[in-house]
């Protein structure tokens, strides 16, 4: 990794001295905040013996197999520079895990996923039907529940031909590798659903973006046939998420301007009873029965993640657990075949918590792993959730982190705006607020418009606004800390990662006399540069997405406004980054430097998009602290 420093002709620092807070007595070290969860994103298997997940070993999270009970050291697959995006039980013996790389495809860089096959104990690895695969391989759309080796894959089936982008679907042996096309791919289609026996059911149209139809078919199989629900200017088309046994199925649709559940008729299509919705926000998720055949609850965010429990079973369990830990403290993560053995996430927003498992049988609870093994369940910075409006009217919510052992009057402000943009932040724990908040920030986090999880208009607000009006509701956001008497609006730095590195890219010039400094991790100086490497990575679909965006994508691309900045910038990403490449930054860092203008610039060898090392971890905290204590110390 190297690092350097470029100051131009602009004053480093602006604005009158501060003096600066004084340390906390049990102030918490920066090297804390940058530990790796022990375990994170674990999936019992089927028996609830093991798991699988991305284990902490030596500041470098592995994709490891570990038994519960005392069965050795974990099988690892060591991944070398591929991701390993997601890994799911296929039977007590076989694991599916979708990987994704990128490499070079008529001289340009295409991001390539493929699924896997392998064993538990790590020994062997299956392709799966590399020769027949596209761009677009690892869309895992059912997995058989009765013990076998078996699941179906959607996936393209190579780059020569227009047919071969779209999907066909394959019956697959995690065993053995071998892959069998049950059904043909079909032009617009990119979408197959399966029913809970196996039974491909269903593909959804997209044209230019919008879903346009239906190919159905029964559970009996046959032919498909197109199901068109009126103008797709009057209705949106529900699609069914689970096929209910009696024939009819539980299906999204946001006619009411929130993703809501509803049963639906089949083959008609006729929306039936409305199952859950919210007034205010989307339903995230449902959660399937143990047979795949009906509803066990469903997941919505409000403040926090909520799992609403239909089965009389887990109902219980998580009033309990509700009763005992807190409201929204605990959530069930994963569970085996037989719903009997359960992994538990357990914190709240201002502690990292743990991972638990559960027996239910035998009522015993023993933690797993701790989410940060120096803070464990250390309570931190207070986190809550404040609403304001934004100069045009449009309300706005933001997660508001206030920094422990302060008063809570003129404080200094980060403003962090969420990647995506179609993402929202909720209360979680957050390792940048909270190492943030620990050296006395407040740390304000908008749901700017475009944001999900508040319906279809609220995220359609954010069309064509990209560095325009979701420009807007960031600087807003100090206009209302400072009301409540809570900031110091002339001591505010903006700082974010993906799309947030973006907006903190954009303020250095457009918004510059709002704040004092600018941090940007993995951020995006080129929409054109952009949208091309997406429409590598994501394939056609993106092209509709990006050009909704904004109407001028040079206008609001920093990289093409360099001379402007009037802010000191940090800029940091990582080499390996393949969601956001490293050349957004590198090619802003080198026209801030022809342009005389101040900026840090720190480049992560082995980095990635998501922080996967403690090391890398620390190096930015670090970099990012002593940025602010010389632009805006708290």
């Amino acid at each position: 990794m190297y690092r350097f420093v470029f100051v131009g002709s602009l004053a480093l620092c602006a604005g009158t001295s501060v003096l600066a807070a004084p340390p906390l007595p049990d102030a918490i070290p920066v090297e804390a905040f940058a530990e790796l969860p022990e375990i994170e994103d674990a999936e019992l298997s089927p028996d609830g013996t093991k798991i699988a997940a991305k284990m902490s070993i030596g500041g470098e999270q592995i994709l490891v197999v570990h038994s519960l009970f005392g069965g050795g050291q974990p099988a690892a697959l060591r991944s070398g520079n591929i991701d390993m995006n997601w890994w799911s039980w296929v039977n007590e013996n076989w694991l599916v895990i979708g990987i994704g790389d990128e490499l070079p495809i008529y001289g340009e860089d295409f991001y390539v996923r493929r699924v896997l096959g392998v064993s538990a104990d790590m020994k062997k690895i299956n392709r799966i039907d590399d020769a027949r695969s596209g761009i677009e391989a690892d869309d895992v759309i059912w997995i058989a529940q009765d013990g076998s080796p078996k699941f179906l894959l959607s996936k393209s089936t190579g780059i020569h031909e227009v047919a071969d982008w779209y999907p066909s679907v394959f019956d697959v042996d995690a065993s053995t590798g071998r892959a069998k096309k049950i059904v043909s791919s079909v032009e617009t289609v990119w979408d197959w659903r399966a029913d809970g026996s196996g039974n491909v059911r269903l593909g959804t149209m997209y044209k230019d973006g919008e879903r346009r139809g239906i190919l159905y078919r029964g559970p009996e199989g046959g032919k498909f046939k197109r199901v068109i629900l009126g103008k797709r200017e009057e209705r949106s088309i529900p699609v069914p998420v689970i096929f209910r046994k009696d024939g009819s199925a539980i299906a999204f649709d946001d006619g009411d301007g929130r993703d809501s559940l509803y049963e639906l008729a089949l083959p008609s299509f006729t929306i039936g009873k409305k199952l859950f919705g919210n007034d205010r926000y989307d339903v995230d998720g449902v959660i399937p029965n143990a047979q795949l055949d009906d509803l066990s609850g469903f997941v919505f965010t409000d403040k926090r993640r909520r799992d609403e429990w239909l089965d009389p079973d887990f109902k219980e369990l998580h009033g309990a657990l509700d009763q005992t830990l807190g409201a929204g403290n605990a959530y069930i993560t994963s569970w085996s075949r037989d719903r009997k053995k359960l992994l538990l996430e357990v914190g709240s927003p201002s502690q990292a918590g743990a991972l638990y498992y559960w027996d239910t049988e035998g009522n015993k609870m023993d933690r797993i792993a701790w989410n940060n093994k120096v803070l464990k369940n250390r309570k931190l910075s207070p986190v809550s959730t404040v609403e304001y409006k934004a100069r045009d009217g449009t309300p706005i919510e933001a997660v508001l982190t206030l920094p422990r052992g302060r008063v809570h009057k003129g404080l200094p402000l980060i403003v962090m705006p969420h990647g995506g943009p179609s993402a929202r932040d909720s209360e979680d724990f957050d390792f940048w607020a909270q190492f943030l908040a620990e050296q006395g920030y407040a740390v304000i986090q908008p749901n700017y418009r475009g944001s999900t999880g508040y319906g279809k208009a609220f995220q359609d607000l954010g069309k064509g606004q990209w560095g325009l009006k979701m420009q807007d509701d960031l600087v807003d956001a100090i206009g209302w800390a400072s009301s409540q008497g809570l900031v110091d609006p002339k001591r505010v730095c903006i700082a974010g990662g993906s799309y947030g590195g973006y907006a903190a890219m954009r303020a250095a010039y457009r918004d510059a006399e709002h704040y004092r400094c600018s941090i940007s991790y993995a951020g995006i100086s080129d929409l054109n540069a952009m949208l091309r490497y997406d429409q590598n990575l994501l394939g056609k679909r993106v092209v509709d997405y990006w050009k909704s965006q904004a109407t001028d994508f040079n206008a609001v691309s920093a990289r093409f406004h360099a001379a402007q900045f009037g802010l000191p910038i940090l800029i940091s990403h990582g080499i390996l980054d393949k969601r956001v490449p490293v050349k957004q930054s590198r090619m802003l860092v080198t026209e801030l430097q022809k342009a005389g203008k101040p900026f840090e610039y720190v480049e992560q060898k082995k980095g990635d998009h998501h922080f996967s090392r403690s090391e890398d971890r620390l190096e930015f905290l670090k970099a990012m602290k002593a940025f602010l204590d010389k632009h805006n110390p708290a």
